[in-house]
């Protein structure tokens, strides 16, 4: 198996298994701190499990030498946990994958701003069409009985806070921030635990409340392996997959009707991204394309 293959595998898979990530909210009958308590904690102590069994403490160490970077960047993730079971509860499921699917826009104006990179013509063509697919699914928000703009606006704050860590990763690039990851799930579990009552979800919902923190420890760690093998637009177009597959699984399992202007708005959001990376991968493609051999004319 190729590496470019076996990327394409482990990152599919993760994002597989974090597609369920919203019906799981939606099955799961407790309060949205209870949900998040739970989801964080059983994710977050799996995680730390394999990072003990595969890193040590070295791993933490390294992180812990990152100093405020690294400080900065497990805040921002215990924030994305609670966000996001929020904004499932106040709006629906299209209308939260589809404005996370923005995630990237986000990341390219925070690198702009604090890495110095500049703007490329397709990032500025890219957020020109994503912008208004995120007005059309806020609009759509008053014309429907399951969607809000609260929620709209929890669901646009987490993508922020979450390009905002990968924009922190970036900058610490030399220095594996996985170990972060399981402490800020630890950090949101613990924080929830001010707010939440466990017991309302055990011990009669256990498969629901294990199988939330065990689909989202997998995708994480999948989607942390895979991408080391691709380049950001294969990554970019996979992670998608969710925002397209998300909807119609809480769609087909309790019935959720996304609504006209979500899928509209949705369409547009993500038919731009897929026409970004499809011009990002094919340019990157050309570049990396090997020459032709020179071919000398008869003697």
């Amino acid at each position: 198996m190729s590496e470019h293959l076996k990327g394409l595998i482990i990152t599919a898979l993760g994002v597989l298994m974090i597609v369920p990530d919203s019906l799981f909210v939606r099955l799961i009958m407790a309060d949205p701190a209870t949900i998040t308590f739970w989801r964080a904690a059983v994710a977050g102590t799996l995680i730390l499990a394999g990072c003990f069994v595969v890193q040590g403490l070295s791993g933490f160490r390294a992180v812990a030498r990152t100093g405020r970077p690294g400080l900065l960047y497990t805040l921002l993730m215990a924030t994305t946990a609670p966000g996001f079971v929020m904004a499932i509860s106040l709006t629906s499921v299209a209308n939260v994958v589809f404005i996370f699917a923005s995630i990237p826009i986000f990341a390219a104006i925070f690198s702009r701003i604090f890495l110095g990179e500049p703007f490329s013509r397709r990032t500025v063509l890219t957020m020109a069409a994503v912008l208004p697919g995120l007005a059309i699914i806020a609009y759509g928000s008053h014309e429907s009985e399951i969607a809000s703009w609260q929620g709209d606006l929890i669901a646009l704050a987490v993508s922020a806070s979450f390009a905002a860590a990968l924009t922190t990763a970036r900058k610490m690039r030399a220095t594996s921030m996985i170990p972060a990851i399981p402490v800020s799930y630890l950090l949101s579990a613990l924080i929830m635990l001010i707010w939440a009552t466990p017991g309302q979800a055990m011990p009669s919902q256990w498969p629901l409340v294990l199988g939330h923190g065990t689909f989202i420890a997998l995708s994480t760690c999948l989607l942390t392996l895979g991408p080391r093998y691709l380049s950001s637009a294969e990554v970019s177009l996979l992670i998608l997959l969710e925002s397209v597959l998300a909807p119609l699984l809480v769609w087909a399992v309790i019935g959720e009707d996304p609504g006209v202007w979500a899928l509209f708005g949705g369409a547009l959001v993500i038919g731009a991204l897929v026409v970004s990376n499809m011009v990002a991968l094919r340019r990157r493609r050309v570049r990396t394309s090997p020459r032709p051999p020179e071919v000398s004319a008869p003697r």
